[in-house]
């Protein structure tokens, strides 16, 4: 992607990442019943790769270094097979969705304690932004977290998860922060491939309903999420903060809880509402922060 046609999306990079990432939990609702985790994200990463690599080698794409793909890889694990599969690992073991929101929403914060190790200083109206924006986060899933099923193993699984997403981002931003978007995704995906595959063979029985709910699910996780969000992401980590690009983040639970009142007809309490508008207000807070503003 040109840095033109970067400049003329910038406005737009942001809210539609927000909303296409969002869609998160409403695939798991819709694809969990029907696959297991590491079956369904091998499937979704191997038909990236089918997608990504003719691209590749269509446009003569350029291979980074060798010693910058381990580092790529080593991003992508953290983004892609550490991150999904422990948010989809928990969700299969029992935790509903608004409690594994909530815990990954702690995220943000999480981020700016460790921003120092990419030379990020994070300013006091920041931190006030995070803070009010964790608290959106809780007032939104709050009515929305059911402890039936919750278990061990599955609180594990989320903070694995949680740990993954932010030292991915960290990690991507320290050492791989400029990549070309097609043959970085090439890279990352294949190496969350190789992670995924054999959890795959070794723990789960690999049974799949091909029902519509499925297919569905899994085609809007191949372009939608993985290459669509996530090459956003990219484009985002590489040219703002980490903080700022992580506070994102916490519009993911508010965005989420829209789609399910209009998907599922969810009712939005006041304390959604009012979350909602926290969060909305911290990540403006901590954008504007950032920018210097």
């Amino acid at each position: 992607m040109s840095n033109s046609w970067i400049r003329y999306l910038t406005p737009w990079i942001a809210p539609i990442f927000v909303i296409i990432w969002s869609t998160g939990f409403i695939i798991a609702r819709y694809g969990m019943p029907h696959a297991e985790p590491m079956t369904f994200l091998s499937m979704r990463f191997l038909g990236v790769l089918i997608c990504m690599i003719p691209i590749v080698l269509l446009w003569k794409a350029p291979w980074p270094r060798q010693s910058q793909i381990i580092h790529i890889a080593i991003a992508g694990i953290l983004l892609q097979a550490g991150y999904l599969g422990g948010v989809w690992a928990a969700v299969r073991e029992g935790m509903s969705a608004g409690l594994t929101a909530l815990i990954v929403g702690l995220q943000p914060i999480l981020t700016a304690l460790l921003a120092s190790w990419v030379a990020e200083r994070v300013r006091p109206v920041q931190w006030l932004g995070l803070v009010i924006g964790l608290l959106g986060v809780g007032l939104v899933v709050w009515a929305k977290i059911v402890m039936i099923g919750f278990s061990d193993l599955s609180f594990i699984f989320i903070i694995i998860a949680l740990i993954s997403i932010t030292a991915g981002t960290l990690y991507q931003k320290k050492y791989c922060p400029q990549f070309d978007l097609r043959t970085g995704s090439v890279i990352q995906f294949a190496a969350s491939a190789v992670v995924c595959v054999p959890l795959m063979m070794m723990f789960e029985t690999r049974e799949i309903a091909w029902v519509p709910e499925l297919i569905f699910s899994l085609l809007w996780a191949i372009f939608a999420l993985s290459i669509g969000a996530s090459s956003l992401l990219f484009v985002m980590i590489r040219h703002g903060a980490a903080t700022k690009v992580t506070s994102l983040m916490y519009l993911t639970p508010p965005t989420t809880a829209l789609m399910a009142w209009f998907l599922f007809n969810e009712p939005i309490t006041w304390a959604i509402g009012l979350g909602i508008a926290l969060t909305m207000g911290a990540v403006l807070m901590v954008n504007k922060a950032s920018s210097g503003k």
